[in-house]
């Protein structure tokens, strides 16, 4: 009988040792009981460096009040708890070895908590489970990443990074449709490039993208975060001033067309100057709807092309 059970008790210790999981015992006092191979061959320290030792101290990654108020719950409520990658990376930081999801600088872990009762049916320790989900998390997160790229993609221009003309227009609808609600002003500056054919005409289309191209970092850099941005089409540009009105967008045109006028845009060996016309557009509560308020401002752009280009024009507001 006494064979038997050491027997079995060896093959019991041997699967813990070798299983390809972490497993780990903490008294009530979060000193370490058990440590098995896998923990040991992933934090480098065998169980003669570890048992005994407290825990926190071994592992300063570990945040003691929030892994205390786990292990409590699981002590008081003798339930299992469970952590997942997803709430906490990890619990111990373990460097991550494997050649498949090598982009990962550490393990991603789930983790389980379980109570342990001794004879007497008292709960003095508990075992910490803690799975390698390295694979999972990293598919998950690269998947994530391609999802917010092409989301990002499917609202830009590929040329400038600015909205496309379709993500432009949902929020142009937006910002209409704020204004209603709360009346704080608002304004539209459409503008384009001009000459913009005898650019792609006397230096090819590869400079005119590059001008396209200095054109939408000239904006970026003129505009605030809370301004939307957008190509409207070909060499044309669409911007929403947002809690801006008429003369406020009248300073942001002028500097935006200042700031292109005194530029160069060099290609290759190619020096360009170019200059721009701007109509804006303060929303009035007489524009019916955001197709109104793009004519309004296409008008102060036809204006300003009629005044001989490069300037801007505020048309009155209605």
């Amino acid at each position: 009988m006494t064979k038997d059970f050491l027997n079995d008790f060896h093959w019991l210790m041997d699967v813990l040792n070798n299983i390809d999981v972490g497993l780990v015992i903490l008294d009530k006092d979060y000193n370490i009981q058990l440590w098995n191979s896998f923990m040991q061959n992933h934090s480098a320290r065998t169980p003669s460096d570890i048992l005994g030792r407290n825990i926190f101290e071994s592992f300063p990654e570990l945040p003691p009040a929030w892994f205390k108020r786990k292990v409590e719950s699981v002590l008081v409520l003798r339930n299992s708890a469970f952590t997942t990658w997803e709430q906490r990376p990890y619990l111990f930081r373990f460097k991550n070895y494997r050649p498949i999801t090598g982009v990962a600088e550490f393990m991603y872990q789930n983790c389980t908590i379980i109570p342990l009762k001794d004879t007497q049916g008292k709960v003095e320790h508990i075992c910490l489970i803690v799975y390698d989900v390295t694979e999972i998390a990293v598919n998950r997160l690269q998947l994530q990443t391609a999802n917010e790229k092409l989301h990002q993609l499917s609202r830009t221009d590929g040329l400038t990074g600015l909205l496309n003309r379709k993500t432009w227009e949902i929020e142009l609808d937006k910002e209409f449709k704020r204004y209603h609600r709360h009346q704080q002003p608002c304004s539209m500056l459409m503008f384009d490039i001009d000459h913009f054919k005898s650019i792609n005409d006397n230096y090819g289309h590869p400079a005119g993208d590059e001008v396209i191209r200095h054109t939408a970092a000239a904006v970026r850099e003129s505009i605030r975060e809370t301004d939307i941005a957008g190509r409207y089409g070909g060499e044309e540009f669409a911007v929403i001033l947002v809690n801006s009105g008429g003369q406020d967008a009248k300073l942001v045109a002028e500097r935006l067309r200042q700031k292109i006028e005194q530029s160069t845009v060099c290609y290759e060996d190619m020096s360009i100057n170019y200059t721009i016309s701007i109509g804006i557009c303060e929303l009035g509560p007489n524009l019916k709807g955001p197709v109104a308020w793009i004519d309004a401002a296409d008008k102060g752009l036809y204006e300003a092309k009629h005044n001989g280009r490069n300037n801007s024009v505020l048309v009155p507001k209605t």
